[in-house]
């Protein structure tokens, strides 16, 4: 998408964590928010972070989402150099099961707070719901959109149950 007037600015620290991430994309897609992806690391490209993190925020971003694993410093590193929301998403890699990630986004110090969600594919998609939640909270659309999707998911689990007991 476009990098003027994005609203989410997501990235990855390698391009080996796009098979889970791509999971935000169609989420944001689906609800029509604007975003970028790329791939950065805190540790190896820290300068061209920061670079990132000011462009997007002079392109309107309102929230970041950062993926990484083992180490997983991103969504730290991010928060640390931005005011905006910042959402982790913890990336299984490393032998871990992804806990090493989940523990390095989580345990941030105080004044420098990341929303951690679930370690892979369904924190991919929390991660994009959570920004959407936090856009809606100044834009109504979202908020109609949001309240729809809810509906949806409330629908498909009262289906499933009465196809389970028919």
């Amino acid at each position: 998408m476009s990098n003027s007037n994005v609203q989410v600015a997501i990235i990855m620290g390698s391009d080996s964590d796009l098979p889970i991430v791509e999971a935000s994309f169609a989420v944001l897609d689906d609800f029509g928010v604007n975003y970028t992806k790329n791939v950065m690391s805190a540790h190896r490209t820290p300068h061209d972070v920061m670079k990132l993190i000011k462009d997007s925020e002079d392109n309107g971003c309102q929230v970041f989402i950062a993926a990484a694993g083992m180490a997983a410093h991103l969504a730290g590193a991010v928060a640390a150099h931005s005011t905006k929301p910042v959402i982790g998403i913890p990336i299984e890699s490393g032998g871990m099961g992804g806990i090493d990630a989940l523990l390095s986004t989580a345990m941030m110090p105080p004044g420098v707070p990341v929303a951690t969600v679930a370690v892979g594919k369904s924190g991919a998609k929390n991660s994009a719901i959570l920004a959407v939640q936090i856009l809606a909270t100044s834009d109504e659309d979202l908020s109609a959109k949001l309240r729809e999707f809810k509906e949806n998911m409330r629908k498909e689990v009262l289906e499933k149950d009465q196809k389970l007991n028919s």
